[in-house]
């Protein structure tokens, strides 16, 4: 089993990411590998939690069943897409990273 420092590259890990430690996905900055980010348009939110819940990297900040603060964990969110896809109200939008230069969210 090939072991990973927790700020690893990309390209020091198997294809695909893999990550074959279970339970430390906490450890790693995966921010570097996404290339649109999810936007979160706050007054649009209705609290469904259907980004939270499907989610792969638990990256949605959710506290007494409402969506919190900052909103999303930019650190481990891969830019995957599918909290926009699941919003029944449209209130995330992907952005391209290259939109965004200069954001100091990360």
């Amino acid at each position: 089993m090939r072991v990973y420092k927790p700020d690893a590259k990309w390209h020091e890990m198997v294809s695909g990411g893999y990550i074959p430690q279970a339970g430390n996905a906490v450890e790693y900055d995966v921010s570097g590998w996404r290339t649109d980010r999810p936007v979160r348009d706050d007054e649009c939110c209705i609290d469904c939690l259907f980004c939270w819940v499907y989610c792969p990297d638990n990256a949605i900040f959710c506290k007494d069943g409402s969506v919190v603060g900052q909103s999303i964990d930019l650190v481990h969110c891969k830019g995957c897409g599918i909290c926009a896809a699941v919003c029944p109200k449209d209130c995330i939008e992907m952005v391209p990273e290259s939109e965004l230069s200069g954001d100091d969210n990360e």
